[in-house]
């Protein structure tokens, strides 16, 4: 009986919305134009189904990106309404708009209508090195980590490259070489890793004219964020470390090893004795 009243009304026209959505095509057109069209909205329909539903039953030439459609790829954010989201976590009845406006992703360079170029946001993000750096042998067993030496840097690793927080941002409208939250993001959490001993790697990329320094700290970054984490405040904590290292010196305290474990070779010859015994039995 409980399942009946949840699904009630599902599957039925609640109303009909106005979907104005940015169209441009570089290869054609000199100028950004708006289109709009008429859209029923069903219980459940998010912002992403009403693009597709263009898309297959009005305008199939309408283009736009997406992928999972679950919230964890990142790949259908666009700006919604004057904010960036994810078009496919975004339910159209709880916009409570009859009007949705609907604009690609800012500060990048447009592939084709609600399309940007994300170049400019995994260039900047490989820049910083976004990976475990060890100055020691390759490991045989895993870097021992605290539960809270991961908390350090936790929410950060929940970042999906959606790109949002490079739209929202003023700096990278006025700067176009900015590093960018996210790119810093990244750098903050892998420097506050316990695994890791990149800092000095990263430092000359991190502390320049277009790194952390450039950031205004508006914040909007933050605000947009899909995903609930907080570049502004990697930004600050990252500039902490750097004012540490200009005065004495950052210096990384390498995670402890754990008890090397058997190569492959060595666990197959274990688990094949381990058989002979059995059968032996």
């Amino acid at each position: 009986m409980t399942v009946q009243v949840i699904l009630k009304g599902f599957g039925e026209v609640v109303k009909e919305v106005t979907f104005r959505v940015r169209r441009y095509d570089p290869e054609k057109d000199n100028t950004p134009k708006y289109s709009e069209y008429k859209v029923p909205v069903k219980k459940g329909m998010t912002v992403l189904d009403g693009i597709l539903y263009i898309k297959e039953h009005i305008d199939p030439s309408l283009s736009a990106r997406y992928s999972c459609r679950m919230g964890i790829c990142g790949s259908c954010a666009m700006i919604i309404n004057g904010k960036e989201r994810l078009a496919c976590q975004t339910q159209i009845l709880e916009l409570n708009k009859d009007l949705i406006k609907v604009d690609p992703l800012g500060n990048y360079n447009l592939i084709k209508d609600l399309v940007p170029d994300l170049s400019k946001l995994f260039n900047n993000h490989k820049s910083v090195k976004p990976y475990i750096i060890r100055n020691d042998n390759p490991p045989t067993a895993e870097y021992l980590q605290k539960p809270e030496e991961r908390e350090k840097y936790a929410m950060f690793t929940e970042c999906i490259l959606c790109g949002a927080c490079l739209s929202a941002c003023p700096t990278m409208a006025a700067d176009d070489l900015y590093l960018g939250p996210q790119a810093l993001a990244q750098a903050y959490r892998y420097i506050a890793d316990s695994r890791d001993m990149g800092f000095e790697e990263r430092l000359n990329v991190l502390d320049s004219k277009h790194g952390v320094w450039r950031c205004h700290f508006a914040g909007a970054c933050s605000e947009v964020c899909p995903k609930g984490v907080d570049p502004a405040l990697a930004i600050q904590l990252l500039r902490g470390v750097l004012m540490k290292n200009s005065f004495f010196g950052y210096k990384q305290v390498p995670a402890p090893v754990g008890k090397e474990r058997p190569t492959v070779v060595e666990g197959l010859k274990v688990l094949e004795e381990k058989i002979k015994e059995s059968e032996k039995k």
